[in-house]
């Protein structure tokens, strides 16, 4: 079976290769209406009837998707659990969302150096009073929740520690995915497909993450700064608090040296008495 986003490729008897390189959704109305079929679309249904023509042990799915509906992800992830033989899923550019949870259907899965994930939250639109908003958020989560699962099922990551990188729509690097267990290698064959604009993203992804890693040194920076310049001023109110009770006590303390030194006008004092007592000759 085969078009250009679907697509089953025999490669000879031991392996088949499916692509995945489009929206995965259903039919919206417009399509099913006029009966018209988007090439860029992968859905459960069509999988799952295309999967019954494999035959062969091993099948690699190879995926460059944005992703689409969290239910379509779901069935597809778990269409391929299914899979009899073995199953590589493999990013051919980056697998987002719903395609990052089919991704990791496979017992061997890899991001290569120039692959992304990207993880998030289930969101939609709604519109209501705060009771319908407030069962939408709730409902939300638990559509969130069996991707959370997954990742946390296939992963060396807490549940906590993927909800939290969820929460920031988190991009996955290769070395990231492989260091927390998205992926299981970095290496792949040579004969893999991968569009420009991926490459165009992926250029992007990293400088982002570097310009947060600068943020985050120069955060560290200013957070040093501020502890220094509390220390200081908590060593000035020690050492006002000490002249207090030192007056409060009476001791003696130092006069200052200047105009208003006692001594000093004194000195000037006895001088002009001296001037005036002089003894004419």
């Amino acid at each position: 079976m085969e078009n250009n986003y679907l697509n089953f490729k025999k490669v000879n008897d031991q392996e088949t290769e499916l692509y995945i390189y489009g929206d995965i959704r259903k039919k919206d109305i417009i399509e099913r209406w006029f009966n018209v079929e988007d090439p860029e679309r992968t859905d459960a249904f069509t999988l799952k009837d295309a999967l019954t023509y494999v035959d062969t042990p091993n099948l690699t799915v190879r995926i460059n998707s944005y992703g689409g509906d969290v239910a379509e992800g779901l069935a597809i992830y778990g269409l391929l659990s299914t899979f009899k033989g073995k199953l590589k899923t493999i990013v051919d550019g980056f697998a987002c969302s719903a395609a990052s949870v089919i991704f990791m259907a496979g017992q061997e899965r890899i991001v290569p150096e120039n692959g992304l994930l990207m993880i998030h939250n289930a969101w939609t639109e709604a519109k209501g009073d705060s009771n319908k908003m407030k069962k939408v958020a709730e409902d939300l989560e638990k559509i969130t929740q069996p991707s959370l699962d997954i990742y946390t099922k296939k992963t060396n990551l807490s549940e906590k520690e993927i909800k939290e990188k969820m929460d920031r729509e988190e991009w996955i690097t290769s070395q990231e995915a492989l260091e927390w267990g998205f992926s299981t290698s970095k290496e792949r064959e040579e004969n893999y497909m991968q569009a420009l604009e991926a490459d165009f993203v992926y250029d992007l992804v990293m400088k982002n993450k570097e310009l947060q890693k600068q943020l985050e040194e120069v955060q560290t920076e200013q957070y040093d700064i501020k502890q220094i310049v509390c220390c200081v001023k908590k060593g000035i109110k020690q050492a006002a608090d000490e002249l207090v009770k030192e007056a409060m006590e009476g001791k003696p303390k130092e006069k200052p040296i200047g105009l208003l030194n006692n001594s000093n006008n004194k000195s000037k004092k006895d001088a002009w008495t001296s001037f005036f007592n002089t003894k004419k000759i």
